[in-house]
């Protein structure tokens, strides 16, 4: 059964919330791209943003990049657990030829590495002192 798409009402779009999240969020560089993660007030389901510099490459490239990106998303994230955050994923030089399953990979390591360092600490813990 596959994934359904990454919803375009989800997607981060302004600069504003690129900066938002650049400025605020924890960051998780991995081989084949960087993300940010930024937790929000609220419990509203993730919104995500991809990007690539032109450093990388032509326009060409570029979009190639963002649609590989975007995929290992979809494919590698259970996006239910990451509601209540923005996330920006950045491209790298390697993202175009890394190789797919790797590239899944890093965004799984990312994510839980970014989520760790964005979430306080006492966060989520339950229960009474003994």
């Amino acid at each position: 059964m596959s994934q359904p798409p990454l919803l375009k009402q989800r997607r981060l779009k302004k600069r504003a919330e690129f900066l938002a999240v650049a400025g605020k969020g924890a960051k998780a560089p991995m081989p084949g791209l960087v993300m940010q993660l930024m937790p929000r007030a609220d419990d509203a389901p993730f919104r995500v943003g991809f990007t690539v510099t032109k450093k990388v490459g032509n326009a060409v490239v570029r979009n190639r990049t963002k649609r590989r990106l975007r995929e290992a998303v979809r494919l590698g994230l259970d996006t239910e657990a990451y509601r209540g955050f923005d996330m920006v994923v950045i491209g790298r030089d390697r993202t175009a030829a890394r190789p797919f399953t790797d590239l899944m990979a890093d965004v799984r390591r990312a994510a839980a590495k970014a989520r760790q360092a964005a979430t306080p600490a006492d966060a989520g813990k339950s229960g009474s002192a003994t």
